[in-house]
């Protein structure tokens, strides 16, 4: 714990960057399950890795 002459020093929380969704491509992987690749990536590679890490679970 910080103190100092008797006052507790906030702790400042981490900078969240999130990505950019509307430069990203949504890839539907069933009918609640998707995900957002980037625009230049194959979505069938995605598709399929997604799958394949899935069923190593």
């Amino acid at each position: 714990m910080n103190v100092r002459s008797g006052k507790n020093l906030d702790k400042r929380q981490p900078k969240v960057r999130t990505p950019n969704v509307s430069k990203m491509q949504e890839v539907v992987i069933d009918g609640k399950t998707s995900i957002f690749i980037d625009i230049d990536a194959d979505p069938e590679l995605a598709r399929s890795r997604y799958l394949a890490r899935l069923a190593a679970r």
